[in-house]
């Protein structure tokens, strides 16, 4: 007869996927009172910042109000982004609200930005991320392919090697951080060794993230900085140019991060150690809803490589996929799961973004930072090509160390970077893509990403920060190395020359 504790399990919910990444208190640790007026003191260098932002800004006289308007909405979401713990979703929000409502952006850039190609894309891909996870088809992927390594070593390849095949089908690197958790688990399970599981959890978020690059769809950073491109210079990529430029350094940073994880956390005998991660799912025939799913992400990515062929615009096709993955009877999502699986939250973050990006671009504010800023600091003057790629390989690869955001990252310094290589008459598309290269590197800290976050906050021990900042210490410079080198030995030569 079952008890009444029994009854109560079976009572509640399924829980989200989410759910097992938040951190809960354990029972037995008390928790310690939070200070009173403690948010006081964490407000001093919020607002400090803001207080000389504003009066640097309102001192120019030369400057338009519109464009004064614009720079103090930009500098108060920076400064929200880099020094709260505020959610970056709603911090661009009220920036785009506070900028709308002072005058500085005419609404209709609101519902503009809403109804931008941008958003749509990233809708329609999140709901074919959705269908790949909730069909199984990414798990029989994730299982099929790490169930034919042999030892330790190979297994780290072959993940490696899934990791990037999975940028191009999940739209976000939590997604596919969440996607992968579970065979992560089967592999530290099968190894039982401590030392394996940590070099595991250090090396799954970081193929997510240098692996970014390699595909259009691989973060919604990228569909800014395309925007912000075409509204700066009128230039753009498409799906197949995207993946030429981005998908040769993808793989080799991939390959290249997956040995010197092994080298630095692995011995040559815990390498070499058989291992074999049990099969599952992998064996079963592939049902209907995955046959279903298959066909359409193949017939989506081959009408994205082909867009200039047919003219269809990779948005169309992805939103026209997504309305086929949840029509009824054919579909393998129902409608409502459907919407599940987008992240609203980035949505909006995208949609706010774009705002603010607008207003410095239409209000002169971005050209007047480049004439200012890089002015003063000596960078408009240089000349050569070499330090001009140092520069910035430098600031796009540690900009994650003062603004942890993805997204936020791409909404603040494509504008400046595009108008700093538009004052230096270089190549905007080159300019754009190298910075986004830098941009995608973020595994300083473990909040520099969510997906490092979902690893560390595992149950288990995974690693530690410190394990972290020794990897990225070793990989900064490797990654620094490895721009330069694809700028000379590839980039140039295929239309990305600065």
């Amino acid at each position: 007869m079952p008890t009444v504790q029994t009854r109560k399990q079976a009572q509640r919910p399924p829980e989200s996927i989410w759910t097992r990444f938040e951190s809960k208190p354990s029972p037995k640790t008390q928790v310690k009172p939070k200070r009173q007026f403690r948010w006081v003191v964490d407000a001093v260098w919020p607002l400090a910042s803001l207080a000389v932002a504003a009066i640097a800004i309102l001192l120019p006289g030369s400057l338009p109000t519109q464009a004064r308007l614009s720079l103090f909405a930009f500098a108060l979401a920076v400064i929200l982004w880099s020094t709260t713990r505020l959610n970056a979703a709603y911090i661009a929000l009220i920036a785009m609200l506070l900028l709308v409502l002072s005058g500085g952006s005419p609404q209709e850039q609101l519902f503009d930005a809403l109804a931008s190609d941008i958003i749509w894309l990233m809708i329609g891909a999140f709901i074919l991320g959705g269908a790949v996870q909730k069909t199984g088809l990414a798990s029989r992927l994730t299982q099929l392919v790490v169930a034919r390594a042999h030892n330790v070593s190979s297994v780290f390849w072959l993940v490696t090697t899934l990791l990037i095949l999975l940028a191009f089908v999940i739209p976000s690197t939590s997604g596919r951080a969440a996607v992968v958790i579970p065979i992560f688990r089967s592999i530290a399970k099968a190894a039982g060794d401590r030392r394996i599981t940590r070099a595991l959890a250090l090396l799954m978020p970081t193929i997510i993230l240098v692996s970014t690059i390699s595909a259009l769809v691989g973060a919604g950073s990228h569909l800014i900085a395309l925007d912000l491109l075409q509204q700066i210079s009128s230039e753009s990529i498409s799906f197949l140019q995207w993946s030429i430029y981005g998908l040769p350094f993808g793989i080799v940073a991939s390959y290249l991060s997956c040995w010197i994880v092994m080298r630095l956390f692995l011995d040559r005998k815990r390498r070499q150690r058989p291992i074999r991660v049990p099969q599952q799912a992998a064996n079963r025939p592939l049902s209907q809803a995955e046959w279903t799913t298959l066909g359409i992400i193949t017939g989506t990515i081959a009408l994205w490589l082909t867009a200039d062929w047919h003219g269809l615009e990779i948005a169309t096709v992805t939103v026209v996929a997504a309305a086929l993955l949840t029509a009824p009877g054919i579909g393998v999502l129902s409608w409502k799961d459907g919407l599940k699986a987008v992240s609203w939250n980035l949505i909006i973050f995208v949609g706010a973004a774009l705002v603010l990006g607008h207003a410095l671009i239409d209000s002169g504010a971005a050209q007047w930072i480049i004439d200012r800023l890089f002015g003063a600091t000596g960078i408009a003057q240089a000349s050569s090509p070499a330090i001009l790629l140092l520069i910035l390989s430098f600031i796009s690869l540690t900009s994650h160390i003062y603004m942890t955001s993805h997204t936020a990252r791409a909404a603040a310094l494509v504008p400046a970077l595009l108008y700093l290589g538009s004052s230096l008459q270089l190549n905007p598309v080159a300019v754009l893509f190298i910075s986004t290269v830098g941009m995608d590197y973020c595994l300083t800290f473990p909040v520099s990403s969510k997906a490092l976050l979902m690893f560390q906050e595992l149950e288990g021990e995974t690693y530690q920060p410190s394990d972290l900042l020794y990897l990225s210490a070793v990989l900064l410079l490797v990654h620094l190395v490895l721009m330069v080198a694809f700028y000379y030995g590839y980039w140039r030569w295929i239309g990305l020359a600065l």
